[in-house]
């Protein structure tokens, strides 16, 4: 065993186990309860610290760092007000299963203990009030003690991996650099395995259901892409009889180009008929890491039945209404493509291509979103992350039809305006062998462009598509267009790089027309050392066909929800 590793302190064991689950960068703030913390944590750990502008920032950074790399994120915050600032964003990492590690520096064991009114507390003397809240939104929370430091640091990274959920660890400050022993540091985490006898048992079931079909329909999910199973998506669409349709969270998880791919399916806003058909009527339909929140579902519009599907998620299977406790999806969906092999089915030929965006003519006139995009559409390059904030930029990137071996990275479930920018940062740094291509509208960026600056300094290059529509859009098309709070005030988008200290590592334009679009595009292609911001002028009532149709369900739903009070 390496010498230096049987006493070290608690940063320095929570830095290293990070390390071993992949992590390289740390992300968040300084505060005095985190100084300590931090200095042993970056001490000769191999983690590069990332300073956001903010807490919130933070844990959106950390959210798509870990997105991109099949991994966990890690930030850390100093007590009380630092941890509050960022629990939005990691909520949003449990809403969208996504394993974040919010470290918190918390005041000392002795203050706790005594009930000491610092600064940051809320001056009653309980000093439990922020992990207390942190259990809403965790899978797992600790305190770390020092007699048990070590243990409780495995258990909650353990936690992390096996849930795919954020989980909180609260460090104070005179634990952070106690002196433990780190002989567990010789072990590395295990990684959570199936249950043998339920995954045996749920492999005769899936047989059985399997043995008189004509061929497998599979829905997939957005948690198929937290588990890293891209690779065993595309393996399955090999096998003959198989289909695949994803939702929106997922949308692109197998090449929209492969042949059984079916696109993306959302209920009754699904672009294809033919593919919404296929998914309603499929018998059987396989829900792999499926979630059936409202508006991946079209309003819950879906025509299949729930009940009698297989479902395939993260720690258990189910058939009908027979439950596989214990079954991991990664094995579920392993032992799917390995039954329906051996069924040896046959492959219909069905027409469900998915072309994109409809084409549009380049003008002079001022630019629509049919025209933004199906110019977006013929210029994305190949091996990009998408990235598309909450609103028109999200439903507006769905209509595209997306180029090999690239994601799109959204957040369709928890919807938090703001979260792409901070996001362009982490997948930035969590995936450096593809450029960024971020789209946010003006209402969404004015709530975290600050963090272009933290991407400027370390000299990344993402495009950004800034599109202008003075205000809330989205909100525009479900209610009340013309009421005051839809509206934002008017910023200088262009002058942010320089403002930022960009200096010659970025170049801005502004478009209103497709023509001047076209120039900007060609100038994105041929700039790849520098950031790109684009402005991108867009009439304040114009929409996306999707997000037209999805803000007409969410108009009726509010009001069926007032018609019932």
């Amino acid at each position: 065993m390496n010498e230096d590793l049987k006493a070290v302190t608690v940063g320095r064991y929570l830095a290293l186990r990070l390390r071993e689950l992949g992590v390289e960068h740390l992300f968040g703030l300084p505060g005095d309860f985190n100084l300590s913390l931090l200095d042993e944590m970056l001490m000769h750990t191999g983690l590069e610290w990332v300073g956001s502008t903010n807490e919130l920032n933070a844990a959106y950074t950390a959210d798509a760092y870990a997105r991109v790399r099949r991994s966990v994120g890690a930030l850390v915050t100093t007590y009380g007000v630092g941890e509050l600032s960022a629990i939005n964003g990691v909520a949003g990492a449990y809403a969208e299963d996504v394993p974040v590690v919010q470290i918190t520096g918390a005041t000392s064991t002795t203050a706790a203990t005594t009930r000491a009114l610092l600064h940051h507390t809320l001056v009653d003397g309980d000093h439990g009030h922020f992990e207390r809240a942190y259990r809403e939104v965790t899978a797992h929370s600790e305190v770390l003690r020092v007699d048990s430091a070590t243990q409780q640091i495995d258990l909650a990274l353990l936690q992390a991996v096996r849930t795919s959920k954020p989980v909180y660890i609260s460090v104070p400050t005179d634990v952070a650099v106690a002196v433990v022993d780190g002989s567990n540091l010789t072990w590395p985490l295990r990684r959570p395995q199936s249950d043998s006898l339920m995954l045996s048992q749920f492999r005769a079931a899936l047989t059985e259901r399997l043995t008189s079909t004509q061929n497998v329909t599979v829905l997939a999910g957005p948690r198929l892409h937290r588990r890293g199973l891209e690779a065993a998506v595309t393996s399955l669409a090999e096998t003959p009889g198989v289909r695949i349709a994803s939702q929106s969270g997922s949308k692109a998880i197998l090449d929209e180009a492969h042949p059984r791919s079916l696109g993306t399916y959302m209920g009754h806003i699904t672009r294809s008929q033919t593919v919404r058909e296929l998914v309603d009527n499929a018998d059987p339909i396989v829900l792999a890491g499926v979630v059936l929140s409202d508006l991946l579902t079209g309003f819950f519009s879906h025509g299949f039945d729930v009940s009698e599907a297989i479902a395939l998620d993260l720690t258990e299977a189910r058939i009908g209404g027979s439950r596989f406790y214990g079954v991991l999806l990664e094995d579920s969906l392993q032992t799917l493509k390995e039954v329906v092999s051996d069924l040896a089915l046959e492959d219909e030929q069905t027409d469900t291509a998915y072309l994109g965006v409809a084409a549009t003519e380049t003008t002079g006139e001022p630019l629509s979103q049919a025209e933004f995009w199906y110019a977006v559409q013929q210029w994305l390059p190949k091996s990009s992350t998408v990235i598309a904030d909450a609103g028109t930029a999200f439903y507006g990137a769905l209509e595209l039809a997306m180029p090999a071996d690239s994601d799109l990275l959204g957040q369709p479930i928890w919807s938090s305006i703001g979260y792409t920018l901070p996001a362009t940062l982490g997948a930035s740094l969590g995936d450096t062998s593809k450029r960024a291509i971020l789209f946010i509208g003006d209402g969404s960026a004015q709530l975290t462009i600050q963090e272009l600056a933290t991407m400027l300094h370390r000299g990344l290059t993402p495009v950004v598509f800034l599109i202008n529509n003075a205000g809330y859009t989205v909100e525009r098309a479900i209610q009340s267009p013309d009421a005051v709070y839809q509206n934002v005030t008017g910023w200088d988008w262009l002058r942010f790089p320089q403002a930022f200290g960009a200096g010659d590592r970025a170049a801005t334009y502004r478009v209103s027309t497709g023509i001047e679009l076209q120039e900007a595009l060609a100038a994105a292609s041929d700039n790849t050392a520098t950031l790109v911001l684009i402005e991108v002028i867009m009439d304040r009532l114009d929409t996306p066909t999707i997000l037209t149709e999805l803000a007409a369900g969410l108009a009726a739903a509010n009001t069926a929800r007032e018609a019932r009070k």
